[in-house]
C-alpha cells in the first residue's frame, strides 16, 4: 500500500580532540635516520543516520523477511480449497459484499505495494540520496518496472489461478500508472486475466464517495462482480475502512476482525512505511521531522 514514510536525514556530531605535540628525543649516535613524527590523524567523516535504514535492510538482506513472507503464503495456499468449496465463505467485511451466494465467480484481493511487488530498491534510494517519497520519483520508478515479487507471492498466485480463482489487484497506485504496473506484475511471473483485474486509486465506483485513499469502495466494486475468498494487504486498510487512524480507532478495528487473520485476511511484513506511523503523530505530516520523532519516541513502551 502506498504511503511513504518521510525520510529525514541527522547529522552525527563529530567528536573532537585536543592533539598535543610530545618533545622530540634526539635519537641515539649510532642511529642514522632522523625521528619522524607521527601522521596527524584523518579527520573524522560525517555519517548521515536516517530513519528507514534498519527497516529496508531487513527487507533487503534479513532470511527473517523471506520467511515470513513464504509462511504467509504457504498458510493461505492450504486454507484456499476450504474457501472454495464453503459457498458462503467471504473475505469482505458485510457492508462491502455483494451477492456471493448467487454464484460469483470466486476472487481473492490483493494489494500491490510490498504485498505482490517488492519497492525497497526504491526506499534504498531515498536513503542514498537523503531524499524523501515524492510523487515523481514514485512514478519514475514504476516506469521503470523493476520491482520483484514478494517472496511467496508467484506461487500461491499461480495455484489460484489455476483453481479458476481471479487475482485482483487493489491498489493505490494511481490509475495512470495501470499499465507500467501491469507489465511489472505480468514481468515478475504473476496472473493478470485483463486490464479491468487492476482497481487503482481514482478507480470511478457508482454510488460510493472515496474517503482519501481508502479502498472501501474498489472493494465493493470487487464483490459486486466477485466472491472474495480472501484478501491480502501490508496494512489494516488493505482489509476494512479505517475510518479514525489513531492508534486506538487501529486496535479496535483489529480486536474486531482478529479472528480473521490467518483464515479470510493474510498480512504481510511491511516496516518501511504505512499509516501505523502517521498514527503516532496525529496523521500531522506538517509537523517538522525531529517533532514527529518526538511523537514516535513518546509511544514507546519503556516497562517502567
Amino acid at each position: 500500500m502506498r504511503r511513504l514514510l518521510l525520510a529525514t536525514c541527522v547529522l552525527l556530531p563529530l567528536s573532537a580532540c585536543k592533539r598535543v605535540e610530545a618533545p622530540v628525543i634526539p635519537a641515539p649516535a649510532t642511529t642514522a635516520a632522523a625521528p619522524v613524527k607521527a601522521a596527524a590523524p584523518a579527520p573524522a567523516s560525517v555519517v548521515s543516520a536516517h530513519d528507514n535504514l534498519n527497516a529496508v535492510a531487513w527487507v533487503q538482506t534479513s532470511v527473517e523477511y523471506r520467511a515470513l513472507s513464504e509462511q504467509t503464503y504457504r498458510a493461505a495456499a492450504e486454507q484456499l480449497d476450504k474457501a472454495l468449496k464453503e459457498k458462503n465463505w467471504d473475505a469482505l467485511v458485510p457492508e462491502e459484499r455483494g451477492n456471493a451466494a448467487t454464484g460469483l465467480k470466486p476472487a481473492v484481493v490483493m494489494d500491490v505495494d510490498e504485498t505482490v511487488l517488492d519497492n525497497s530498491p526504491y526506499q534504498a534510494r531515498l536513503i542514498r540520496d537523503g531524499a524523501d517519497y515524492d510523487e515523481v520519483t514514485w512514478a519514475q520508478w514504476v516506469a521503470e518496472k523493476k520491482a520483484k515479487p514478494v517472496p511467496g507471492v508467484v506461487d500461491f498466485a499461480k495455484a489460484a489461478s489455476a483453481k479458476g480463482v481471479t487475482i485482483l489487484y487493489i491498489s493505490n497506485r494511481a490509475e495512470h500508472l495501470k499499465e507500467a504496473t501491469l507489465a511489472n506484475l505480468k514481468s515478475a511471473g504473476l496472473p493478470v486475466a485483463d486490464d479491468s483485474v487492476f482497481l487503482g486509486l481514482g478507480t470511478f465506483v457508482k454510488d460510493c464517495e472515496q474517503n482519501g485513499s481508502e479502498k472501501n469502495c474498489r472493494r465493493k466494486l470487487a464483490g459486486q462482480k466477485y466472491r472474495v475468498l480472501m484478501q491480502f494487504g501490508d496494512q489494516i486498510g488493505d482489509f476494512v475502512e479505517v475510518q479514525v487512524n489513531t492508534r486506538q480507532g487501529r486496535d479496535s478495528l483489529y480486536d474486531e476482525y482478529n479472528d480473521w487473520f490467518g483464515e479470510r485476511w493474510w498480512m504481510l511484513p511491511n516496516p518501511t512505511y504505512g499509516s501505523w506511523e502517521p498514527a503516532l503523530f496525529n496523521n500531522e505530516w506538517a509537523k517538522p521531522a525531529e517533532a514527529r520523532r518526538q511523537d514516535k519516541r513518546a509511544a514507546l513502551d519503556y516497562a517502567p
